[in-house]
């Protein structure tokens, strides 16, 4: 087992390689036709320009269709927005609600919200019904703000951690990246005796 995990991760990183190589050699070979061009260059890599124009030659020789290390600079942009720029829509996911906060790049608020402000009582706020409502409620709270582009920051194991993503998309936001911050001991305290029966 060991070896055949060394073989598929070294066939995985010659690929890659490959592909890199193949992307810095010529451009055009992975987006050569339009309808491929569409489908891989639809997210981010399509806010920009693809198709090489007379004055901006040095700008698309020197895009990259993979995300910038930590600390490099990268050239995408999102509304004129760089990536530490974007608002972060923090979800915090519990067993009994979903809270939704908005914050900019420096963390001050700007739009809060949870399943229990939409007007859901006791046990209908654990429900992904009410995180996917509370999430499109944040999400035109949002874009009244004039915010389109967001990075969202899930914390918890909640029924609604993607129900509540799956309202921001719906309610107008683009989520640009989502990250997971949920809390995990390393053997940490120790745990309540069992409950006897």
């Amino acid at each position: 087992m060991y070896k055949f995990n060394c073989l598929l991760v070294g066939s995985v990183g010659n690929v890659c390689r490959q592909l890199a190589a193949s992307l810095s050699g010529n451009g055009s070979s992975l987006c050569g036709s339009s309808g491929l061009k569409r489908t891989l260059c639809s997210s981010a890599v399509g806010l920009q320009q693809t198709s090489p124009s007379p004055d901006s030659g040095k700008a698309t020789k020197d895009f990259s269709h993979f995300p910038p290390l930590p600390g490099q600079d990268s050239a995408l942009r999102w509304a004129g927005k760089k990536f530490d720029e974007l608002p972060i829509i923090h979800i915090k996911a519990t067993y009994n609600n979903t809270h939704i906060q908005l914050t900019d790049s420096a963390g001050q608020s700007m739009v809060r919200t949870s399943c229990g402000t939409e007007g859901f009582k006791n046990i209908k706020k654990s429900t992904p019904i009410a995180a996917q409502t509370a999430g499109i409620s944040a999400a035109s709270k949002a874009t009244t703000k004039g915010i389109t582009f967001v990075r969202v920051v899930v914390q918890g194991l909640g029924p609604g951690r993607l129900s509540a993503i799956k309202g921001l998309t719906m309610g107008g936001l683009e989520v640009v990246s989502i990250t997971d911050n949920t809390p995990v001991p390393h053997n940490g305290c120790r745990p309540r005796k069992a409950r006897r029966t």
